[in-house]
């Protein structure tokens, strides 16, 4: 059955009046083939040989967010809530000089001219509206993907690359990937998505061009890197990046991973790379992307601090790795412009992922800090992960996770005992030793050896005269 989405309804309606007004009118691109594939578009794209003036005046609320390419955003409130949906007119592009957008545009009549520029066949499908997909496709239970093939126009092969997963360039793929760099992670993105195989000519050209993403804004390789990791198949796409040679171009410090043993006591599935694909491997769709970050980068520090066994029963050691992980993901972060809030959560998993094995010992006014980290069920979730990458013993995730679901919120953040007013009342002068002593002062209420305000005052009486 066709989606029953307000995006939807609103794109159904636009085809219609667009029709309506005599001009040409599809669903296009990525919402042709993702409901062909059975899935949910995320939103709805209207290509048509309307021109963008055109579409301004047929449509109230519009905005013109890429008319110099052919681009209107229209708006519209379906069932009261708010849709935007993008109406591209038919266009050829010329040179990409800049390596991402044309130098100029020149409007079209044509659908079939108009497909040509796009990147790949199956995001070159095109949705035929001369069936009432509105009445038919909103009311009827058992319409399906059988049935929408057939009012499908597919100029460039699209459904037989569909059929057979294949990713596959349209036209010449050197001049689709030098039109738009960005366009090689794409490819890695869909095939990874959808398990596709990349066509051999496609494959061959983005190693070639690999060198040329260097030119894409850093912002656009982070989303793009993003949503690899965060789309449920991370595992795929960083083989398919190494494979392509678009690894060691946008991350060389996860190229580096490759080659590196680990002491196999600790680690029988191998070397750092493969440790960290089994990682990721493990990162289901919808995982919190600062998460999905920290896996990436957990043991980025492992190539530089690597010593090798030294003497009969000495092994592999890594001394200092997360110190010195955390340093170069802090320069991952920065060079791929995360925000400071994104870059101290995923500098954070790094920096504690190691401290689990310590847990049953810690004391408890250090086991609940630790707890306190803020976002603290994505270290545990890191932790799991990477047990389960390694040698698959889950005690320490079972003590700290039971330890951290059964420990009411009060107990890992009492209210303070005492604060500085009390201090000052109690005759002590304001300075930089307050924090010393209400750090005393939780430190033992946490223990769970004092529980009262008179407590916390013979405790920093005693252990701070005056």
């Amino acid at each position: 059955m066709l989606p029953d989405t307000p995006q939807f309804a609103a794109a159904i309606a636009i085809l219609r009046k667009l029709r309506d007004e005599g001009h040409q009118a599809y669903l296009a691109g990525g919402c042709v083939r993702d409901l062909l594939l059975g899935r949910q578009p995320k939103d709805y794209d209207v290509a048509t040989s309307a021109t963008p003036d055109i579409v301004l005046d047929l449509f109230p609320r519009t905005f013109a967010v890429g008319a110099h390419f052919g681009v209107v955003l229209v708006s519209a409130e379906i069932d009261g809530q708010p849709t935007l949906t993008e109406v591209a007119t038919f266009r050829n592009d010329g040179a990409y000089s800049d390596g991402r957008h044309p130098d100029a545009v020149r409007y079209s009549l044509s659908a079939q001219e108009d497909v040509q520029r796009r990147d790949f066949t199956i995001n070159g499908l095109l949705l035929n509206p001369d069936l009432n997909l509105g009445a038919l496709g909103l009311a009827s239970e058992t319409w399906d993907t059988t049935d929408l093939r057939r009012f499908v126009l597919d100029y460039v092969g699209g459904l037989a690359d569909l059929d057979a997963g294949i990713l596959r360039a349209i036209g010449q793929p050197e001049n689709r990937f030098e039109e738009d760099h960005l366009r090689m992670l794409r490819a890695v993105r869909f095939a990874a998505r959808f398990n596709f195989q990349i066509a051999p000519a496609t494959h061959s050209a983005i190693r070639t061009l690999a060198h040329k993403i260097e030119s894409v804004s850093r912002e656009r390789v982070r989303d793009e890197l993003t949503r690899m990791l965060t789309e449920g198949q991370a595992r795929r796409a960083f083989e398919l990046l190494d494979q392509t040679g678009l690894l060691a171009q946008v991350l060389p410090e996860a190229s580096r991973l490759k080659g590196v043993q680990q002491p196999p006591q600790y680690h029988p599935e191998g070397d750092v790379w493969t440790h960290t694909l089994m990682l990721l491997a493990q990162l289901e769709s919808g995982y919190p992307m600062t998460l999905a970050w920290g896996a990436l980068l957990h043991d980025i520090g492992k190539p530089a601090t690597f010593h090798p066994p030294s003497g009969p029963e000495g092994r592999i050691r890594f001394n200092g790795h997360v110190e010195v992980g955390m340093a170069i993901a802090a320069e991952i972060c920065r060079r791929l412009r995360f925000s400071n809030e994104e870059t101290a959560q995923i500098l954070a998993l790094v920096e504690n992922h190691m401290r689990f094995a310590d847990t049953p010992c810690m004391k408890a006014a250090t086991l609940k800090r630790f707890f306190r980290l803020d976002r603290f069920p994505e270290h545990l979730a890191l932790h799991r992960m990477d047990c389960l990458a390694s040698s698959g013993n889950l005690d320490h995730y079972n003590f700290a996770r039971e330890r951290y679901e059964s420990m009411p919120t009060e107990e890992v953040r009492p209210t303070p005992l005492i604060t500085g007013r009390e201090l000052i009342a109690a005759g002590y002068h304001p300075g930089a030793a307050f924090k010393t002593m209400l750090h005393a002062v939780e430190e033992a209420q946490l223990e769970g050896s004092i529980h009262t305000s008179e407590e916390a005052l013979a405790l920093v009486h005693k252990q701070f005269p005056r």
